[in-house]
């Protein structure tokens, strides 16, 4: 018997690696006789930097003295390089990242994306053909307009004077102006959600108030990617208002599209072909994948779907392992799932699961192993 080990990330608790070493070490424990292959997954969120640079026999570049979220902020960063393809990975969570923001100092009219741009603009200078940026954890929703800044690009009022840096500033967008010089390269802008830039869908609405935008801040914000979307459109003859996956990253999807040509494409779908996943479910009974908590959105452009939608074609039974279930068993079927379970303890409060998240998975997985060996699952 084969089974592959395919999990993403348990947000706040376990990296994917470390999530996937996990089950490995149940299936150990409970003495799985088959062979288990492990293949650590990401979507374009956290994680996926790291998923890609091991997938590609890559290495990390440091980039010092880098914008954080808020102008005040400097961090040294890293970037994901690939040698062989000369090929850079961006993970913009690393520079302009939630985490990196007390909850007290989560603004997004403030913050800006203007530090993932510096690191874009190291990759370029470090010689990369071709840059994946990696859209996912972002305390931003300033369309990707300080990343552009940072590679040249001008914001300007209707006094000719430029805007100062965050999401506050677009609803007084006038004209944008591109740098003098453009080197092109081959961007591409992984997402896991397929959100237009504008509406009651898209980034202020949705994902304003996750990055700490109180109720009066998101009308503000909309009105500013309502601005720059019509600019963008007017200035540079692109359309971005309603393409699917604009609104990643508090809109740096639209941003990428604009002032990098960048192509919008699945995150799962990228980090499973540079991962062989195909190859490995070819051969595989059972995949277990799993994230920190399963509900609907999970089985839309997440890891879980897109484990789910190669199991089908390889005929592989899926189990998931997750930190709260929030699907029903019959949901699970449903959407092809065998075998589902939660790790953390019914009503245990969400501090005291992520701090045992590593044993809670490790003895799920042990049970999961018993089932499969016994024929119960």
């Amino acid at each position: 018997m084969v089974v592959v080990i395919a999990l993403d990330s348990f947000k706040g608790s376990l990296t994917a690696q470390e999530a996937c070493a996990c089950v490995a070490s149940g299936f150990r424990g409970a003495g799985f006789p088959g062979a288990v292959e492990v293949i650590p997954m990401a979507d374009g969120g956290e994680g996926t930097a790291e998923a890609l640079v091991a997938a590609g026999a890559g290495t990390w570049v440091s980039v010092g003295d880098v914008m954080g979220p808020l102008p005040d902020q400097r961090l040294g960063v890293e970037f994901g390089w690939l040698p062989a393809s000369r090929v850079a990975v961006v993970e913009m969570a690393r520079a302009s990242g939630l985490p990196l923001l007390s909850e007290g100092d989560r603004n997004p009219m403030r913050t800006t994306t203007f530090g993932t741009g510096q690191v874009l603009a190291q990759a370029l200078a470090h010689g990369a053909e071709e840059i994946l940026l990696t859209l996912g954890g972002s305390a931003t929703v300033d369309g990707g307009t300080g990343a552009a800044r940072a590679l040249g690009w001008r914001f300007l009022d209707a006094q000719g004077r430029e805007l100062p840096l965050g999401g506050e500033a677009l609803g007084d967008l006038h004209a944008l102006l591109p740098p003098e010089w453009n080197t092109p390269r081959a961007v591409k802008a992984l997402c896991d959600v397929d959100n237009p830039l504008c509406g009651a869908n898209g980034a202020a609405a949705v994902y304003g108030p996750q990055k700490g935008a109180t109720p009066e801040m998101v009308p503000a914000l909309e009105e500013g990617l309502v601005r720059l979307a019509a600019v963008i459109q007017r200035d540079l003859g692109i359309s971005v208002a309603d393409v699917p996956g604009a609104g990643a990253a508090g809109g740096f999807g639209a941003g990428a599209i604009a002032f990098m040509g960048a192509e919008l494409v699945p995150g799962v779908d990228t980090v499973a072909r540079a991962a062989g996943l195909d190859t490995a479910l070819a051969g595989a009974d059972w995949v277990i994948t799993g994230e920190g908590k399963l509900d609907e959105q999970s089985l839309q452009g997440k890891v879980v779907s897109g484990v789910l939608q190669r199991a089908a074609r390889h005929g592989s039974r899926v189990a998931v392992l997750a930190g709260r279930l929030a699907l029903s068993s019959e949901r699970c079927l449903e959407a092809g799932i065998g075998w589902a379970s939660g790790c953390a303890p019914s009503g245990m409060p969400d501090k005291e699961a992520f701090a045992g998240a590593a044993r809670f998975l490790t003895v799920r997985a042990r049970a999961l192993a018993e089932a499969i060996c016994s024929g119960a699952a």
